[in-house]
C-alpha cells in the first residue's frame, strides 16, 4: 500500500467530515447542544488534518513530524471551544431536543466509524500525520456513542447535564490524543536527527 493510496483515503475521509461538519453544526444551533457543538468543530478539526496530511505526503521525516507537532495542536481547539459553549450553556441550561440529540449521534457515529475503517487500513503511513487521522476518527466514534447516550440521559431526565457532561468528556477526549500525536511527532523528530 502506498502513498497514493494513503492520499486518497485521507481525501474521501476529509470529505466525509467536512459534509457532516455542517450537518452537524447546524442541529447543534438549532437545539442548543454542547455536546453536538463540540462534536462538530471535532469534525470540521478532522476535514483539516486529513486535508493537512494529504498535501504532507511526500515531505520528509522531519517536515511530516513538524506538521504533526502542529497537528496535535489542533486537536486541543475542539476542546477549548467546547469549554466556551459550555460556560454559556451553565449561564443557561436548558436541554437539547433528545431526539434530534440522538439521532445527529447516530449518523456521526457512522460517519466516524466509516473514517476509521479506511484510516485503520493506513495508519502505519506517515508516521504522526497517519496516527493523527486514526487517533481522531477512533475518539470521534467513542464521543457518538456518548452523544446518543446523553440524547437518552436528556429524554429520561429532562435536563441539559448529560449533554454538558458529554461535551466536557469529548473536550477531554481530545486532549489525550492531542499527547498522544505531539509524542509520536517528538519521536519522529528525533529519529530524523543524525
Amino acid at each position: 500500500m502506498g502513498w497514493l493510496t494513503l492520499r486518497r483515503t485521507v481525501v474521501v475521509v476529509a470529505a466525509l467530515n467536512l459534509a457532516y461538519f455542517g450537518v452537524e453544526f447546524a442541529v447543534a444551533r438549532a437545539i442548543g447542544s454542547v455536546s453536538l457543538f463540540a462534536d462538530s468543530i471535532d469534525f470540521l478539526e478532522d476535514a483539516s488534518i486529513n486535508a493537512l496530511i494529504a498535501l504532507a505526503l511526500g515531505w520528509s521525516v522531519r517536515r511530516r513530524a513538524a506538521l504533526g507537532s502542529l497537528l496535535a495542536l489542533i486537536l486541543l481547539v475542539p476542546g477549548i471551544a467546547t469549554l466556551v459553549t459550555a460556560w454559556q450553556k451553565l449561564q443557561l441550561p436548558v436541554a437539547p431536543d433528545a431526539a434530534l440529540l440522538g439521532a445527529t449521534g447516530v449518523g456521526a457515529l457512522v460517519v466516524n466509524l466509516a473514517c476509521a475503517l479506511l484510516l485503520a487500513r493506513v495508519r502505519a503511513h506517515a508516521g504522526s500525520l497517519s496516527k493523527a487521522a486514526f487517533l481522531s476518527a477512533r475518539n470521534d466514534a467513542v464521543a457518538n456513542v456518548a452523544i446518543i447516550v446523553a440524547g437518552g440521559a436528556t429524554l429520561v431526565t429532562g435536563n441539559a447535564w448529560p449533554d454538558l457532561i458529554v461535551g466536557l468528556g469529548i473536550a477531554a477526549l481530545n486532549a489525550g490524543a492531542a499527547r498522544d500525536v505531539w509524542r509520536a511527532a517528538r519521536a519522529e523528530r528525533r529519529s530524523a536527527e543524525p
